[in-house]
């Protein structure tokens, strides 16, 4: 079929894409590509088209669709999104996507070469030609400005003869493969499509759920972007597959996406607005009880379906502190030993399986966490990890509010009720890292976790770098128990930067005789606060934690940067991402900022950012098929000329 036919068929809405592809992730140098080996006339491979009944299709867009039948675009989106957009010089009524990757193309008629406008180069220069305008309204104004201009009239009949081949790609035959017939139901056709697919991202169970859904009910994507929109407001940052997981385990007690094939979407809808009141609930438990109160330090995700379809079996709310406890007591260990780091799946629905019988299905979950893990018992060495992404530092967050640990410039206790705009809680680095630095320390020892307290802003800027041995004291005299609160050891020879070794070493014991006291509590009768009869709705309780540039200048590099990315269009990157073991799910590697399936998913490979990092940390991410950069500028350049494949010139 003629690429001028495609797009007629389209227009007309008797092709379209299909709800379950994905959107539109070319970059620049893939389309210049693309119409480079058209107007050559080499093979760009043909189209993988799915022919089925108009009233059964689930298109994306609200584009009216021909009645009868309809040609749904399994394998060829990104070449005829891109020719659509070219040649009709917009998007096509399916359109998901940055649409600067085919805008603005130009061709050079002296040299046959294609490039993105760029005005120094092509300003008033005669030979940069409009692709999307020759396209569009044909050789004959062309001709005209050829035979105008002296500088080309003399090489016209070429010129003329270039435009005409660059015109004739409309009638390039493009070849179409057809499944058809009663036997290609959907699941029949994904599988395909993912053979097909193979190179790129496979499309997962819970798309094609969600697919379904969608096409009974058109704003259940709405819907489900509206839920995470709130919390992420609210500090929370939830994927998509996160909420439909919660959904699923809510109403069918299955963590496989499989299980919402027969779900109806009356009943979808139903249990995803129940689905948002118990993670409503739960993250104001978890915030009010715990003090994990937004993003950073919220740890275990995975372990939010657990939850969710416990409340769904026991009427939405808790009956007791005690029950509470015992839940949050399961919570915890499960993020600190990494319990949904490996096979999310089947884990889940090992824990799911202990939960059938409702009755005592809480005891069952803890005894099932305590015979996987050996024990539940935080040890010394626990707590000798490093950075923000350490699974300790949830937990040093977590006792630090939860025991009412008191600032060091007011004396009074960092409670969940004091905290306000005026008072958010800052890392500081006890021993200040420049003089740490200063006096021969490595990074992971610098930004060890027992290094780590929580302060006021007042109080940390009015520390600064000083040394331990000067301010600490100073603290002591002025808040009696201050340093105590804070796990600090007081015996002031640790104080001392020589010492700085076994200061870690000493505090770390501290930290981890504070960690089980405080879970051990958790399973005894708790009368400390009353439980909420019902679930209300989320409340903010903490504006996000507030780092100052000096304090942890990297990571306002690696946020400046996801602003970057998502600015031009691409998706935003994973904050600490865990490489995990896939056979044991011991965690190997925490790297700064990631894309695990490629800036351009599916379509590019795994990237990483690592800043300050050791070689063995490099070269475990290059082992693992990460491309990995040190420094943002080189990243930058990365995704300029490979990604979004800019033209300098196109910048200016």
């Amino acid at each position: 079929m003629e690429i001028n036919t495609i797009l007629d068929q389209i227009d007309l809405g008797a092709m379209a894409l299909p709800e379950f592809q994905r959107g539109y992730v070319w970059n620049r140098n893939q389309v210049r590509e693309l119409m480079y080996s058209l107007y050559r006339r080499y093979p760009v491979g043909g189209l993988l088209i799915w022919v089925t009944k108009t009233e059964d299709a689930d298109t994306r867009g609200d584009h009216a669709l021909t009645a009868g039948n309809v040609r749904l675009i399994l394998d060829g989106q990104q070449r005829i999104t891109s020719l659509y957009g070219i040649i009709r010089g917009a998007p096509p009524p399916f359109f998901e996507g940055d649409k600067r990757a085919f805008t603005d193309l130009y061709f050079n008629i002296e040299e046959e070469s294609f490039e993105f406008y760029g005005p120094v180069k092509m300003r008033d220069n005669p030979y940069w030609i409009s692709v999307t305008e020759l396209l569009k309204n044909g050789l004959t104004p062309f001709i005209d400005l050829i035979y105008k201009n002296s500088e080309l009239r003399d090489r016209s009949d070429i010129y003329i003869t270039r435009l005409n081949q660059l015109l004739g790609i409309k009638n390039i035959n493009l070849h179409i493969e057809e499944v058809t017939g009663a036997d290609k139901t959907v699941d029949v056709v994904v599988d395909i499509f993912n053979r097909v697919n193979s190179g790129g991202t496979k499309l997962s169970k819970g798309d094609l759920a969600l697919a379904r859904i969608c096409a009974e009910w058109p704003d259940a994507r709405h819907e489900l972007r509206s839920a995470l929109s709130k919390w992420r407001a609210s500090g929370f940052d939830f994927k998509m597959d996160w909420l439909l997981r919660n959904v699923n385990t809510v109403l069918t007690g299955e963590a496989l996406f499989s299980a919402l094939k027969d779900v109806s979407a009356r009943e979808f809808q139903t249990a995803l607005h129940e689905t948002v009141r118990h993670i409503d609930y739960l993250l104001n438990v978890i915030s009010g009880r715990l003090g994990l109160d937004h993003d950073r330090v919220l740890g275990g995700r995975y372990a939010f379906p657990i939850m969710t379809r416990y409340l769904a079996q026991n009427g939405g709310s808790f009956r007791s502190a005690r029950e509470r406890d015992r839940l949050l007591y399961w919570y915890i260990h499960s993020f600190l030993w990494g319990r949904f780091t490996g096979s999310t799946e089947s884990t889940l629905n090992q824990d799911l399986a202990v939960m059938e019988n409702p009755e005592k299905s809480l005891d069952r979950l803890i005894e099932q966490l305590r015979i996987w893990r050996g024990d539940l018992i935080v040890r010394t060495e626990n707590f000798a990890g490093w950075s923000r992404g350490a699974r300790f530092y949830p937990m040093l967050y977590l006792l630090t509010r939860v025991s009412e640990a008191l600032d060091w410039g007011t004396g009074l206790p960092l409670r969940a009720d004091l905290l306000g705009k005026l008072n958010r809680l800052q890392i500081h680095h006890i021993f200040p890292k420049s003089q740490l630095y200063k006096f021969g320390y490595a990074r992971p020892q610098v930004n060890a976790l027992a290094n780590f307290c929580f302060l006021t802003q007042g109080a940390n800027l009015q520390i600064s770098n000083k040394l331990p041995e000067e301010y600490l004291p100073e603290i002591e005299t002025r808040f009696p128990g201050a340093l105590a609160s804070q796990w600090v050891p007081m015996d002031p020879l640790l104080w001392r930067l020589e010492n700085y070794i076994d200061f870690l070493k000493e505090r770390q014991a501290l930290l981890a005789e504070a960690a089980n006291t405080f879970l051990n509590s958790l399973l005894v009768a708790s009368q400390l606060t009353e439980v909420p009869t019902r679930a209300e709705p989320l409340t903010r309780i903490v504006e996000s934690e507030e780092i100052p540039a000096e304090i942890e200048d990297e990571e306002e590099l690696l946020l400046e940067t996801n602003i970057w990315i998502t600015d031009q269009g691409l998706p935003e990157g994973e904050m600490l991402y865990e490489l995990v073991d896939e056979k044991s799910g011991d965690l190997m590697a925490l790297l700064d900022l990631a894309w695990p399936q490629g800036i351009q998913t599916g379509y590019s490979e795994p990237v990483a950012l690592l800043l300050g990092e050791d070689v063995s940390t490099l070269e475990l991410a290059n082992r693992m098929g990460f491309r990995c950069f040190t420094n943002i500028s080189a990243f930058r350049s990365y995704v300029e000329q490979e990604i979004l494949a800019l033209d300098s010139e196109s910048e200016k």
